[in-house]
């Protein structure tokens, strides 16, 4: 990248609109190299959330570089649709649905377990399932619900599948974060979210700040073993999440929306790329290191960062 191009870069990243929205997704890509079009050929990856907008546009562009695709969902009907539909996108391609919950210990604990009964590797997990509800809602484990999808469930997924990513020749696991992170800071007094007015927007927020703090802490943890964690946001995308959750914002956004694809192109490039795998720990976007902070007062301490890793130990049972 030239020099001009790095300054409009970062000036397109500040503003925030043109960096988050199909503009600097145009202005960017120009300067990427094409991954090979087998890049993932012998390659198993799983998607969570993978029945819809980002997660079904993640696994039809992995399918499409030869990946074996996961996808792992909720509710398997969609799941099977989903499947269906890449499927005619991408004919031959290997793709298998399963069923998990990942807001429930439980339910990721059986997947896991049936997982490694058949499978000895997974070359990438990518944390992709996502949800924003409108009120506080309790998981059937009394977790919150953004909680638990967005950080209990991952941290629980990623520590079960260690053994197969330690067994793969270079292992990723990618969080897809939201660039709303950048406006709170890491909660870790009140994970939960009991105290104050509970506002879904912010519960996400919150939730995907705790990621991109995992994915630096997963990324220290399996430094020695060849596994790169990366946390990465995907711009503003048109997905039914987006519409449903946040309407005022998808019609007054709606022309510069990104397309589901161009949003997930950094995760499957963060899979797929050797410049992913010399990193670790990091925040992506539009294929470029970003800062984990712009305001000061977001900024957590060590210790702050140790007692997420503990609660998200305690509240899984897990410890990795």
């Amino acid at each position: 990248m030239t020099i001009a191009a790095k300054v409009l870069d970062t000036l397109a990243d500040r503003l925030v609109v043109p960096g988050y929205s199909k503009l600097g997704y145009a202005l960017r890509r120009r300067s990427w190299d094409p991954l090979p079009p087998d890049a993932l050929r012998g390659k198993r990856v799983l998607v969570t959330g993978a029945n819809s907008g980002l997660g079904k546009a993640t696994a039809a562009q992995l399918a499409a570089l030869g990946a074996t695709v996961h996808l792992v969902v909720r509710n398997v009907d969609k799941g099977a649709a989903a499947r269906e539909e890449v499927a005619r996108r991408t004919p031959g391609a290997e793709l298998h649905v399963d069923r998990c919950d990942v807001s429930s210990p439980a339910s990721v604990r059986e997947f896991a377990e049936a997982f490694l009964a058949e499978h000895d590797t997974v070359d990438a997990i990518i944390h992709n399932a996502g949800v924003l509800p409108p009120e506080r809602t309790e998981t059937e484990d009394g977790n919150e619900l953004t909680l638990a999808t967005h950080v209990l469930g991952p941290f629980l997924l990623t520590g079960l599948l260690l053994p197969a990513l330690r067994r793969a020749e270079s292992g990723r696991v990618v969080f897809v974060s939201s660039g709303g992170m950048y406006a709170q800071k890491l909660e870790i007094d009140d994970p939960q979210y009991r105290a104050g007015t509970y506002k879904g927007a912010s519960a996400y927020a919150r939730t995907k700040r705790m990621q991109v703090v995992l994915a630096q802490l997963w990324g220290r943890r399996l430094s020695g073993d060849g596994i790169a964690v990366h946390a990465m946001h995907p711009g503003w995308a048109a997905t039914p999440g987006v519409t449903d959750s946040l309407p005022g914002f998808a019609k007054i956004m709606g022309p510069l929306l990104r397309t589901p694809e161009q949003g997930v192109d950094t995760a499957v490039w963060l899979v797929a790329s050797d410049e992913a795998g010399r990193e670790s720990g990091r925040f992506w976007q539009d294929r470029a290191m970003r800062p984990a902070h712009y305001l000061p007062f977001t900024r957590e301490q060590a210790s702050d960062r140790d007692r997420l890793w503990k609660f998200c130990a305690e509240r899984t049972g897990f410890t990795p």
